[in-house]
């Protein structure tokens, strides 16, 4: 039996895409938003396509601010950004 592949939703666009392929972005217990490089950070997560169209997107509507209820800081969204443009 073939082993189940964990699909997730891009917060942006509503697609659903395999864990692998999207960012986790991580509101930690201590209000610390970040990139979680590793899928295992504790907190509430939020997933991005990797595709800086999508960020803008997540951006312009809001959706990863609401996804993890929490102000995004600047430095966050320059993060991401470069994180899905390697």
């Amino acid at each position: 039996m073939p082993k189940k592949i964990p699909m997730r939703r891009c917060v942006a666009t509503g697609e659903h895409f395999p864990k692998k392929e999207l960012l986790r972005i991580v509101r930690t217990p201590e209000g610390e938003i970040r990139i979680d490089t590793t899928g295992r950070t504790n907190g509430h997560g939020a997933y991005l396509k990797k595709d800086a169209e999508a960020v803008a997107l997540a951006r312009k509507k809001g959706a990863l601010a609401k996804a993890l209820e929490a102000e995004i800081p600047e430095e966050v969204w320059e993060e991401i950004l470069k994180a899905v443009q390697n």
